[in-house]
């Protein structure tokens, strides 16, 4: 029977999306409570997790921090709150605070201090998620200037004449003295099993034969594409295609574009792995029609398998100071950040599927995907799910932070808070929009 490896897929699965959540909550919380301290905001409670605690302490500020039995979010609730979300004053608690114990609640705090503690949990999301983007840059390093091999990736055919330290300075007669010219020749490649390789071994210029360039490798497979539910994943190789032999990636980009999302038959040799000895097997499978973006709110729709490929060599790499692995970091963050705001705007303009709104399902997926990829892909999976959790957050609905700023900014043009009546009516419409979208997202997850 598969049901006991499929429970175990799920298990592992959950437990990775419990352990990405709870960091990214722990940290916008943290930013919550800490804004706040320093703001003289006092917090009551740190809670990872709702319901009923498991484990908890207080500490010498009076804040009592807990894990709770449910680990599907967390919440600070501070001096004065009616509830975790501070939605709203617990009037009676107020009532028999001093004047300067009302300073130190959410709701009798000046103005700014109430923002700042709103906004820091999103941004502490994106400064998580730009110090780790940051320190696996740091950890990795980054490719040298000039094409250099550190190790050949596994292939049927094996390295042929290149070996770690060989700095390649032509493919087939073409020079190559950086990775954009690597690049630049792909197209010009023949589809053959080998190629022939001019490198500098030490001090010594020779020519020997290697892999194809760009093998018709999957150096990624993406969780829920049609090539993760094939059962494809990193290190395949496709050594044919509807029988007929491939060799480079572009041949397999070929296949897929030419199938129009019909099923097409790939022979695969997957590499040994944990002392098995390496494989060869038949998948059918049929490309996807994804929407993919191309900058500037623009979005192509194509026919994926949903699998990235490689050069046929690891590189050799240089370490990454820390201002430029922040600069770094940065960047991808917002480029995060801008991606999915296009993204939005283009499934409220319809220009692309609904279905790329993703659910807990498929989020939890992707969750166990990354964690069997290995430590470096679990954590860059964090950052990336740490910026939307903070960007969704910014979001201008009642019971999320952007809410919570929408009526401040009220209160600063305006001169007073909203009523508490105005206020609990937004908050439920709020809450009733956020439940809407997660149940959306569930459909999707099953239908898509």
């Amino acid at each position: 029977m598969d049901l006991l490896p499929q429970f175990g897929n799920l298990l592992y699965s959950a437990i990775a999306f419990v352990v990405a959540l709870s960091i990214i909550v722990a940290v916008h919380e943290y930013g919550h409570y800490i804004i706040g301290r320093i703001s003289g905001i006092k917090a009551e409670v740190f809670s990872l997790g709702f319901g009923p605690k498991l484990i908890s302490r207080v500490d010498r500020h009076g804040t009592r921090w807990q894990i709770a039995a449910i680990p599907l979010g967390g919440y600070v609730k501070f001096l004065g709150d009616a509830n975790a979300a501070s939605a709203g004053a617990d009037e009676e608690e107020m009532a028999q605070l001093s004047p300067e114990e009302r300073r130190h609640t959410m709701h009798g705090a000046p103005l700014w201090a109430r923002a700042a503690t709103v906004a820091a949990g999103p941004v502490f999301n994106f400064i998580l998620s730009i110090f780790v983007i940051a320190g696996l840059s740091i950890w990795t390093g980054q490719a040298t200037n000039t094409p250099q091999i550190d190790t050949v990736v596994a292939l049927p055919q094996g390295p042929g004449g290149l070996q770690k330290g060989d700095v390649i300075e032509a493919v087939d007669g073409m020079p190559t003295p950086d990775y954009q010219a690597l690049g630049s020749i792909l197209e010009k490649l023949p589809s053959a099993p080998e190629l022939s390789y001019t490198v500098k071994r030490g001090d010594r210029e020779m020519t020997v034969a290697g892999p194809q360039l760009f093998p018709a490798r999957f150096s990624g497979v993406q969780p829920g594409s049609a090539a993760y539910d094939a059962g494809l994943q990193a290190g395949d190789v496709v050594t044919a295609i509807e029988g007929q032999p491939a060799w480079r990636f572009l041949d397999l980009q070929q296949a897929v574009k030419k199938s129009e999302g019909a099923p097409i038959s790939l022979d695969i040799w997957r590499p040994e792995a944990k002392g098995a000895s390496p494989e060869e097997f038949t998948v059918s499978l049929a490309p996807r029609r994804t929407d993919i973006p191309l900058g500037g709110g623009q979005f192509e729709t194509r026919y994926l398998l949903g699998a990235t490929g490689s050069f046929m060599f690891e590189p050799t790499t240089k370490p990454v100071g820390v201002i430029d692995a922040v600069t770094g970091g940065v960047t991808q963050t917002w480029t995060i950040i801008t991606q999915s705001l296009s993204g939005i705007k283009a499934m409220i303009a319809q220009k692309i599927s609904s279905c790329n709104l993703s659910g807990a399902l498929r989020i939890a997926e992707t969750s166990g995907a990354a964690a069997k990829s290995g430590p470096l892909e679990f954590i860059w999976f964090i950052a990336v799910l740490s910026t939307a959790v903070g960007f969704l957050n910014l979001f201008p609905i009642p019971v999320l932070d952007g809410g919570h700023l929408m009526f401040h900014l009220y209160e600063a043009v305006a001169g007073k808070p909203p009523s508490d009546r105005l206020m609990n009516m937004f908050m439920s419409v709020g809450l009733a929009l956020v439940l809407t979208l997660m149940l959306f997202g569930l459909w999707n997850d099953i239908t898509c």
